[in-house]
């Protein structure tokens, strides 16, 4: 298929966060925290990038920046359905062939890792594409907030998912991988999926992309070598402004 022509990069946020209020809007170094995420989706050069939002002031703080964003409802219970609201707004006549989902409480995230979620369709078999990071610290072996992703080498850096799972998997020797919630989607897939119901293991171990495997959609990952700061906390957001401040 075709590559960057074919791509809409999404980046969904929501106003309502209970550890950090307004997080989309937490300043970092100057500019709101959706901007930082905005730019390096941008830097990215896949495609044309919009947010997808909940609230005016987010869109008009990307805005003043020259970015493009539509609001969305706010009772969605995803950021895949906020997503598949705005494709459907910003694309009804299909023009684009992959829509990426980039969670917009990721600040520091590299516009390689953006391009890495999108390589693996390059292989027509994949519906979904995802990106993982070896873990190299031992406690977040065992952390469950750490989801570990379980697959089979499919290529040079790259894994055909099996199972995602808070536990510590798979055992026996040889690496884990942190899964990173980047995901691209070829169109009619993200269609299925946020039409599908939930599924049992994706209830069990409350991780959404459960719900491709459970409906057989196949699922590939880049693996990358470091894992973006999610943003979720006063205290991650002060971890944000040092490693942006250090990059200069």
């Amino acid at each position: 298929m075709a590559t960057s022509p074919s791509a809409l990069v999404l980046i969904p946020a929501r106003m309502a966060a209970t550890r950090l209020p307004m997080k989309p809007l937490a300043d970092i170094l100057g500019e709101p925290m959706i901007v930082h995420v905005w730019r390096r989706a941008v830097e990215a050069g896949i495609g044309p990038v919009a947010v997808a939002c909940d609230d005016a002031r987010i869109a008009a703080a990307v805005e003043a920046v020259g970015g493009t964003a539509i609001l969305t409802r706010s009772d969605h219970a995803s950021g895949s359905d906020r997503i598949y609201e705005a494709m459907l707004g910003l694309d009804a006549e299909g023009r684009f062939d992959v829509i990426v989902n980039v969670q917009g409480d990721l600040p520091t995230i590299e516009p390689e890792a953006v391009r890495a979620c999108f390589a693996p369709l390059d292989d027509a078999s994949v519906d979904i594409a995802t990106i993982a990071a070896e873990i190299t610290r031992e406690e977040e072996k065992t952390e469950p907030s750490v989801v570990k992703v379980i697959g089979t080498p499919v290529g040079e850096g790259r894994l055909r998912a099996l199972y995602f799972t808070r536990a510590t998997a798979p055992t026996g020797r040889g690496p884990l991988y942190h899964h990173i919630g980047l995901y691209a989607y070829r169109r009619a897939a993200l269609e299925r999926f946020v039409h599908l119901p939930q599924g049992t293991l994706e209830r069990r171990e409350r991780l959404e992309q459960l719900r491709a495997l459970e409906a057989g959609m196949r699922i590939d990952v880049g693996l990358v070598e470091t894992v973006p700061l999610g943003v979720d906390t006063p205290g991650d957001l002060e971890r944000a402004r040092a490693i942006l401040g250090r990059k200069g």
